[in-house]
């Protein structure tokens, strides 16, 4: 058990350093993205499924709630936490769907959709991504492996440099934390 848990964590210290390496700037067009949408009163949208859903719904907590500072809430909605509209729109056009057609009711021009699948193939979050971008909305991908069809649908995919599930998972809430204290910092800037 030891030498498993070793492994992990060297397993996660190694993802963690090329990730720095090869994504440093990125992230940091990524959070000034959020922070600039949410600055000219737009609202953020995320979803993912399984992992990528909790995630999802702790980076809005995030933002709506706050991460270290006190500031105002902020508009960001995780399309994961509504079961009647997730249940219904399942039943009556496909799981496919289930944030696509949300995209369709509440995006609007300007706001920005954050799609999370560690595979960057996940077609419900692939179709709400172009929904999303038909509609005018900025979309960023949080993805792995080799980006996958998230590549051509995100105005910025963040593919991290791994094809281990956990290890991809962890990357995306560090950087949904870091995207939080960009957050934080720009509104404690702005009083």
């Amino acid at each position: 058990m030891q030498q498993m848990i070793e492994q992990e964590l060297i397993g996660h210290q190694n993802v963690l350093k090329q990730t720095i390496e090869l994504l440093s700037p990125t992230i940091y067009q990524v959070a000034d993205i959020v922070c600039n949408q949410l600055q000219g009163g737009h609202k953020v949208l995320l979803c993912g499924n399984g992992g990528s859903a909790a995630d999802a719904q702790h980076i809005a907590a995030e933002i709506t709630g706050r991460y270290k500072s006190e500031r105002k809430g902020l508009p960001a909605i995780a399309l994961t936490t509504d079961t009647s509209a997730l249940t219904a729109i399942a039943n009556d056009y496909g799981y496919e769907r289930v944030f696509a057609r949300q995209v369709e009711a509440l995006a609007q021009k300007g706001d920005l959709l954050i799609g999370i699948s560690t595979s960057g193939h996940s077609e419900n979050v692939c179709q709400a991504l172009s929904v999303a971008k038909e509609a005018g909305c900025h979309t960023i991908g949080f993805s792995g492996k080799d980006g996958g069809k998230m590549n051509q649908l995100c105005d910025i995919n963040l593919v991290i440099p791994s094809h281990d599930t956990p290890r991809i998972q962890e990357m995306h809430m560090l950087i949904g934390h870091i995207i939080a204290q960009a957050v934080d910092d720009a509104y404690d800037l702005a009083k």
